[in-house]
């Protein structure tokens, strides 16, 4: 066991989803991953481990925000081992002509925040280049379209977005969200393997958001194409 996660040694795959939300965790399991067993309860942060196509897969919801999902990326590489970590969630869009649900996929990474400075100072983190062609190919295939560009990770999700991410989507930034910064950044450090792949739930040039049970159930598109670019490495 490690501080916050309760799963004993062998019970965490060397290759896992990070969901933001530990109900979607349980949604995943319960309908993607074959003989799913919990490992972890520890703070309401569901973990399963379970098969995929016959791989070992295991998921865990992270909480929101870089500190967060700091803390359990951290432990998942260093006291068990995993290897191949990709985040999936929602995000912003910053481009009009980008839908509800598409899926992005984070090529690398700018941030708000103070946080990486602590960890890194100035470096830019970027997702595994692996995992991101993977992805992008295999999406190709069932002609799912995606979205490939650097995402803005923001600490802050109420705030004044119009001029700010205005100047962010000006230099190429294509979606705001909150965690990929840190995932890059320990992923980097501990020398594993991460993306982070996104569905769009609202944008300022579309006048719904998506509701909790579509953001919640209706991401399988993304989902199944995080598994199957997880079981590749």
């Amino acid at each position: 066991m490690s501080f916050h996660i309760g799963a004993k040694p062998g019970e965490v795959a060397e290759r896992i989803l990070l969901p933001g939300d530990p109900m979607r965790a349980k949604y995943i399991a319960e309908h993607f991953l074959e003989n799913a067993v919990c490992f972890n309860e520890v703070r309401g942060m569901y973990g399963y481990t379970g098969t995929y196509k016959g791989v070992p897969m295991s998921v865990m919801g992270t909480g929101m925000g870089m500190p967060q999902i700091s803390i359990y990326a951290t432990e998942l590489m260093r006291d068990y081992g995993v290897k191949t970590l990709i985040r999936i969630g929602t995000c912003g869009a910053l481009r009009p002509e980008m839908q509800l649900m598409d899926v992005v996929l984070a090529q690398g990474t700018c941030t708000d925040s103070g946080m990486n400075h602590i960890f890194a100072g100035y470096f830019a983190p970027i997702a595994d280049f692996d995992l991101l062609y993977t992805a992008v190919n295999k999406a190709e295939e069932r002609g799912l379209g995606v979205v490939v560009g650097p995402v803005n990770s923001v600490d802050l999700l109420y705030r004044e977005r119009g001029e700010i991410d205005q100047n962010w989507a000006k230099y190429g930034v294509i979606a705001s969200e909150m965690e990929g910064c840190a995932l890059y950044t320990i992923a980097a450090k501990y020398g594993r393997r991460a993306l982070t792949m996104l569905s769009v739930s609202d944008s300022r040039y579309i006048d719904r958001e998506l509701t909790f049970e579509e953001k919640q159930t209706g991401l399988n598109n993304m989902i199944s194409l995080a598994l199957d670019t997880a079981i590749e490495y």
